[in-house]
């Protein structure tokens, strides 16, 4: 008969038994993995329970009991919303209407994203310790091979985890939820497994048959579109892949299909890249609290965002060739645009010209209720825009907007402020209605 080896997650007693126990031969808590692989595998993905909401809860004990939604109070959508607000199927990205006619007794708070920052990089410190093998995924989740790690911890990767996670809830005040596998791909579907305060595992003796009934679309880049052409040709879930010739699956859906014949095996041979966590792109955008439809209006907001995206890249140190307009319709519909420049920027002003002819080219009255802009295909030489000798008007903006940069490196970011920013503060504020004076007064 198979050894079971054991687990407790509170205590962090392990011990060994023929049959799965249910609860702690020592404390008697229920919080027990019993699995036959558990003192061997070492991948693990770490993922933060319900993460903004549960920070907000952490910091105002009052909110414990009640739904929380984290998003734009109006206009906006969830960001995420916890596990009470779940149950009544509010989900992240739901426009905050909707979420509001699901959970109509929700608290609803603007995000923090400073605490947000801050409490991750708390975090992150944790798991540094526990390898140097990090490989962030978001702020609130990242993936850790904890491969030869046995004699610093002085003990196996599974009880290493449960202890961080016991200390990130008693030191930091919120749950994580932990996946243990042989590989990225598992590890990652694992920890959805057991949510919240969960440690689920899956070896490497039943990775056939726990995938076999999973549908497609839990395998990572397979998406709504692909999963309703799958169906279309007779796939529905994992097992069918499974059983399907391999070179079949590549003539039908190029590199993608080779994809699916690998992980549907529950093969990933991806290595841990802990530098993949820079961020690909920089952006920013906003909701309007009114749809717009006129261009000046849309174009003076687009300016502001290039300003905002251009301070972050130049905090950074870094250059762009990608230019990406971002819309969304007063219906909810989204509309991406893109221009790739032949010369890197991180200069608000390049940015803002290439963004507005894409914008003029979207604004045939359709109302907006979001715009937004971002820079991506991030250029690895160099930190400033390459001067242009054949066009000296392009050297002068730079260097007009570097010294707009110093001034407010030195009086703040309100310290130069440009006119047609300007204008449409004061055009906002000229048409707040008008407090009246009382009678004789």
């Amino acid at each position: 008969m198979d050894i079971i080896s054991h687990l407790c997650r509170d205590c962090l007693q392990d011990f060994d038994n023929p049959t799965k126990l249910k609860r702690c031969s020592n404390c008697a808590s229920t919080r027990i993995i019993a699995h036959k692989e558990l003192k061997s595998l070492a991948i693990s993905h770490i993922d933060c329970d319900a993460y903004f909401a549960a920070i907000e809860k952490r910091d105002n004990p009052g909110l414990l009991d009640k739904p929380v939604i984290i998003g734009g109070e109006k206009r906006g959508v969830v960001s995420t919303c916890c596990y009470i607000a779940r149950m009544s199927g509010v989900r992240s990205a739901m426009p905050m209407f909707t979420a509001k006619k699901k959970c109509p007794n929700a608290v609803i708070i603007k995000p923090r994203m400073a605490e947000y920052i801050k409490t991750s990089k708390e975090i992150r410190a944790k798991m540094q310790a526990l390898s140097p093998l990090v490989e962030p995924l978001s702020i609130d989740e990242a993936f850790v091979d904890l491969n030869g790690t046995q004699a610093l911890h002085k003990s196996f990767p599974a009880r290493t985890l449960a202890k961080f996670a016991n200390e990130v809830e008693s030191e930091i005040g919120i749950s994580v939820s932990i996946g243990l596998s042989h590989n990225k791909f598992l590890a990652k579907i694992a920890s959805d497994l057991d949510k919240p305060r969960g440690m689920a595992l899956i070896g490497e003796e039943e990775t056939l048959e726990f995938l076999a009934k999973k549908p497609i679309s839990i395998i990572y880049g397979v998406g709504k579109v692909f999963t309703q052409t799958l169906k279309k040709d007779g796939f529905i879930n994992i097992g069918q892949l499974q059983n399907h010739d391999p070179d079949d699956l590549a003539k039908r859906y190029g590199e993608m299909g080779v994809r699916l014949a690998r992980l549907s095996r529950g093969i990933d041979n991806r290595s841990f890249s802990p530098t993949s966590a820079k961020a690909k792109s920089i952006s920013n955008e906003t909701t309007f609290f009114d749809d717009k439809s006129q261009l000046s209006d849309l174009s003076a907001t687009l300016l502001a965002l290039c300003e905002q995206v251009s301070a972050r890249m130049k905090k950074q140190d870094v250059v762009a060739h990608t230019v990406t307009l971002k819309l969304k319709t007063a219906d909810f519909k989204s509309r991406t645009r893109a221009k790739y420049l032949s010369l890197p920027t991180q200069l608000a002003h390049v940015m803002y010209e290439t963004a507005f002819h894409l914008l003029q080219k979207e604004t045939d009255g359709t109302p907006f209720r979001l715009i937004g802009v971002g820079m991506s295909a991030f250029d690895e030489h160099g930190a400033e825009d390459p001067v242009d000798l054949f066009e000296p008007q392009i050297a002068r903006n730079a260097a007009a907007e570097r010294a707009m940069d110093k001034v407010r490196d030195k009086f703040g970011t309100d310290a130069v402020v440009r006119g047609k920013l300007y204008r449409q503060k004061r055009r906002i504020e000229n048409e707040k209605p008008q407090s009246k004076k009382p009678n004789g007064k």
